[in-house]
């Protein structure tokens, strides 16, 4: 993350407007600022949410409202709640995220 020509910026969530990603079941809602080469999401997983692919970006990951499982491709799984994160550096570990109950996140890759 380099944001080294990044101005002092606020951000009002509520008013960028979701973008809709569907899961292998459910649906993924993304609100995205792009910063240089750094992207900031603000995602909201419906419940019953289970990602349609495996991801190898990086990402600083903050749990702010529900439970997420993360699956790893070597089998391990991770739940988090409010206020756990995880980081995971590019092309690392495969992974991919599901929630029962749905779930806010805040991202950074």
């Amino acid at each position: 993350m380099d944001l080294s020509t990044h101005p002092f910026d606020t951000t009002d969530w509520s008013a960028i407007a979701p973008e809709r990603h569907a899961g292998e079941t459910g649906e993924a809602l993304w609100r995205t600022q792009t910063m240089g080469t750094t992207r900031v999401r603000m995602v909201d997983y419906s419940p019953g949410y289970l990602a349609d692919h495996w991801c190898s970006r990086g990402h600083v990951l903050l749990v702010l409202d529900g439970e997420l499982t993360t699956e790893l491709d070597d089998g391990r799984t991770v739940t988090l709640r409010p206020g756990q994160s995880y980081a995971v550096g590019t092309d690392m570990e495969a992974h991919r995220s599901s929630t029962t109950t749905g779930a806010r996140l805040f991202i950074v890759d």
